[in-house]
């Protein structure tokens, strides 16, 4: 299957299934002589990890990242990086009954019509289960930008939307999400989306979300004026997570209903550099980074998998009424913040090293 592999000049490629033996990704393109550990890439991965609470799938992963190439004395070499997560807790049986079906919402159905054949365990190959290699990959990202721009960049996500329900932008506290499941900045929103999230919980159903993430700290010039625009790249990194359904870089859609005067980024001058007084552009103009801070959001549709029976077809296109039953997230964006971050990441390291390719520096 192709369409496996992101990014130019750095670059992954993932492979595995939700219930095969393993996943796992190849990341290519890392300089050498950086320091790396499985260390460095587990505390990341175990932010992604399910079953953490009562509000994500009970599926019992300990995802543990393996690094089987590209490092030797505690450095990459320079060759491609091998990373190996086994699974561990797969429950097949609880997808025997829809081996036939299409279920609503799920790419069942897109999947056989292309392939001819598909992984009904779990969603095969479409599985969020593929994301934890997308974080194990940002892991080695991140190692990478801060080895080439130094410890003063961060790279922070946040849910801000459950639901219907959003955050209040001034309560914004970025502590506040280590503090609550769902990686909220906001303490009031973060209490009135747990009782939320447990009636839906409670009655076999979803919700949706919406997730904002931060990249501070990096310069101005990385992206490109054309067909590989900073904010293009990023808004195909998050659409390519599973249950993305819309992405916006700054302002986004708020944008069309600003007039000239309040959607310009006013600019002053600060000594030697260039100071925005505001940031509707999400740090990036032209398709090139400004230097302020870059910002996504990106929705998250509900999670299809859902204890009310749906109509639909079988694959004999008979009509039937599917009810899903097994292991799953009532609302998957939660988890979807640690990936986003790691989508942010992966599109910034490899920009960097393509303006470092063209420039020769930074």
């Amino acid at each position: 299957m192709a369409g496996n592999s992101f990014g130019t000049a750095f670059r992954f490629t993932t492979w595995g299934e939700s219930h095969g033996p393993s996943i796992g990704c190849v990341v290519d393109g890392v300089p050498p002589l950086i320091p790396l550990s499985e260390d460095d890439l587990q505390l990341w991965l175990d932010r992604r990890r399910p079953g953490q609470s009562r509000y994500t799938t009970q599926r019992q992963e300990p995802d543990q990242v393996k690094i089987v190439s590209g490092v030797f004395d505690g450095q990459t070499t320079g060759t491609p990086i091998g990373l190996i997560v086994e699974n561990v807790d797969q429950r097949s049986k609880d997808y025997s009954e829809i081996a036939d079906q299409y279920r609503p919402g799920h790419a069942d159905f897109t999947y056989q019509a292309k392939y001819g054949i598909r992984d009904y365990r779990g969603g095969g190959r479409s599985s969020a289960r593929e994301t934890a290699m997308r974080v194990a990959a940002g892991g080695v990202a991140r190692k990478m930008l801060r080895h080439v721009l130094g410890d003063a960049i961060s790279i922070r996500g946040a849910l801000v939307q459950m639901g219907p329900h959003r955050i209040e932008r001034e309560s914004w506290d970025w502590a506040e999400t280590e503090n609550n499941p769902f990686w909220c900045p906001d303490a009031k929103a973060a209490g009135d989306w747990a009782a939320y999230l447990d009636g839906i919980r409670k009655s076999g159903s979803s919700c949706g979300a919406v997730i904002e993430v931060v990249a501070s700290g990096f310069p101005a010039g990385l992206g490109e004026p054309i067909y590989d625009k900073l904010d293009s790249d990023l808004a195909r990194a998050m659409m390519s997570i599973n249950a993305v359904k819309g992405v916006e870089i700054g302002a986004g859609f708020e944008a069309a209903a600003l007039t000239g005067e309040e959607n310009a980024d006013e600019m002053r001058s600060a000594g030697n550099k260039v100071e925005f007084l505001s940031n509707k552009a999400g740090g990036i103009l032209g398709g090139i980074s400004t230097g302020q801070d870059i910002v996504v959001r990106f929705a998250v549709k509900p999670t299809s998998s859902i204890l009310s029976p749906r109509r639909s077809v079988d694959r004999y296109n008979r009509e039937i009424e599917v009810r899903t039953k097994g292991r799953h997230d009532p609302c998957v964006g939660i988890r979807a913040v640690p990936v986003g971050e790691a989508m942010m990441a992966l599109v910034l390291a490899d920009h960097v090293l393509r303006q470092r390719g063209l420039t020769g520096a930074l």
